[in-house]
């Protein structure tokens, strides 16, 4: 069996979805160490970000291959997705939702809204927009972009906020799904394992939440202040 057919099989779907998911993962991670620097105060902040920045071509190349993954993830989950629900009788429809979660149900739902809130977040602060304070900050004493204050105003307001943190937890749902049916999408299922996993799988996905979210809420509870008063 050559490259194409195999992936136009279940088992070469699933595998795509798998490992698109992997690199994924990763990107979260990374990102939300980067993200967690704003505890740590503003020169860390942007320092980061204007490392990223000095990555020039190699940074959009990356930004590329995430774009890439993204559609790939989100394409083969779809068609998976009806695959599936065409195979499925009808007959069997309550017992199947029996045996399934609520994220594994929606898997598909979760994946759009989520891949919305991220064109979202990069149009708010990869592209600076949707807050009349962005244009007004100034460089910081090291001359790199005040990435630190643009977090705290964009998070300051509450409704930006909040539809964050219900983005997150979207992703948190797809996660604890996701992360656990990784070895099964491979067809690499274990007795012993795959319930270990899926038990990882689901505090991982909360870990990366409660990461995530603690930024909004200390900016929101006042615990970060910008370092530009406007």
């Amino acid at each position: 069996m050559n490259a194409a057919a195999f992936y136009r099989t279940s088992i070469g779907k699933k595998s795509i979805v798998a490992v698109t998911g992997l690199i994924l993962v990763g990107f979260i991670i990374g990102h939300l160490i980067g993200n967690l620097q704003i505890f740590l105060g503003p020169d860390w902040v942007n320092g980061y970000a204007e490392h990223l920045r000095e990555l020039g071509t190699l940074l959009w190349l990356i930004r590329g291959v995430l774009l890439v993954t993204v559609i790939l993830h989100i394409y083969f989950t779809i068609r998976l997705a009806i695959e599936n629900k065409r195979a499925r009788p009808r007959n069997y429809a309550r017992k199947v939702h029996v045996k399934a979660s609520f994220a594994s149900r929606h898997m598909v739902v979760s994946g759009l809204v989520v891949f919305a809130f991220i064109i979202f977040h990069l149009l708010h602060f990869t592209g600076r927009n949707f807050n009349p304070q962005f244009p007004l900050l100034k460089n910081d004493p090291l001359n790199h972009y005040d990435v630190y204050s643009m977090m705290v105003y964009g998070f300051q307001n509450v409704y930006v906020s909040i539809f964050y943190i219900v983005g997150l937890f979207l992703l948190t749902l797809h996660l604890t799904h996701g992360a656990s049916s990784f070895l099964q999408s491979l067809g690499l299922n274990d007795k012993r394992l795959t319930p270990r996993l899926a038990r990882g799988g689901r505090i991982f996905a909360w870990l990366i939440f409660i990461g995530y979210t603690s930024i909004p809420v200390a900016i929101l509870c006042g615990l970060v202040q910008p370092a530009q008063h406007l």
